[in-house]
């Protein structure tokens, strides 16, 4: 069921949102060589505790995993594409990492991604984190009123497969609320003009997804979480939470 949110609710989220881009501004800034993942994720903690908010990801247990979420960001370097468990691995120079990170408060959650390099990192991994942000980008401004959901798709589709770039099969965006995933489920491929009309109220997580390589294979690890390419590629995520409005979408993870 989509549920649309009143102008109440998006202030809310709009909080929850501006603690989510503080996290990762802060752990962004400390994804260094040397630094453990885990580090990472201690960080993302504190920031949480002191802004009075509670993880969206920590014990997260949907019907296809294993086990509950461990952490409370999803660390996802090089050839991982998204939910990778922070654990003990230390970032080198020439790291391309994806982070992942949600947050609720007073029950209404925000949920953001970046991917950053690590030190110097080649053009070609610029290239890929640079399209995936121009790929966001595109998905945000198809997000208006009285658009379509495959409008959106499409967008952010057509980003991807021009810079030749392979999208992970299944995997997209959602709606976002009182619960992380919402409906609608939001692919990151599709055809213009189909699908749910966007009406104000209407929140969407937009999160674009890219593989160096071309193909659209991924698999899951042993953890049961970490999604990887197949062929050993390296991948890119970004994400936003977008509230669509009447004067159009806005970001609600933002500063």
């Amino acid at each position: 069921m989509v549920v649309l949110k009143s102008a109440a609710e998006l202030e809310t989220m709009r909080e929850a949102g501006r603690i989510v881009a503080l996290t990762l501004r802060a752990v962004s800034g400390q994804a260094k060589a040397g630094v453990s993942l885990l580090e990472l994720d201690e960080l993302a903690r504190a920031m949480l505790a002191e802004h009075g908010a509670k993880s969206s990801f920590l014990h997260y247990l949907p019907s296809f995993a294993p086990i509950p979420y461990p952490g409370v960001l999803c660390l996802s370097v090089n050839d991982q594409i998204v939910h990778g468990i922070p654990d003990r691995r230390r970032l080198v120079d020439g790291d391309l990492l994806s982070i992942d990170f949600g947050a609720h408060i007073d029950g209404y959650h925000g949920d953001s991604a970046v991917t950053v390099g690590v030190g110097a990192i080649d053009e070609a991994a610029q290239r890929l984190a640079g399209t995936c942000a121009e790929a966001l980008a595109a998905g945000i401004a198809a997000a208006q009123p009285g658009a379509r959901l495959g409008d959106i798709s499409f967008a952010v589709e057509t980003v991807c497969r021009a810079a030749g770039y392979g999208m992970p099969t299944g995997y997209g965006g959602h709606g976002i609320g009182t619960a992380m995933h919402e409906d609608p489920h939001l692919p990151n491929t599709g055809r213009p003009g189909r699908g749910l009309t966007l009406r104000p109220g209407l929140v969407l997580a937009i999160e674009p997804m890219v593989i160096e390589s071309g193909s659209d294979r991924s698999r899951v690890l042993a953890d049961g979480w970490t999604v990887s390419t197949v062929d050993g590629s390296r991948a890119a995520h970004t994400e936003h939470s977008v509230a669509i409005t009447d004067d159009g979408p806005v970001i609600l993870t933002t500063v």
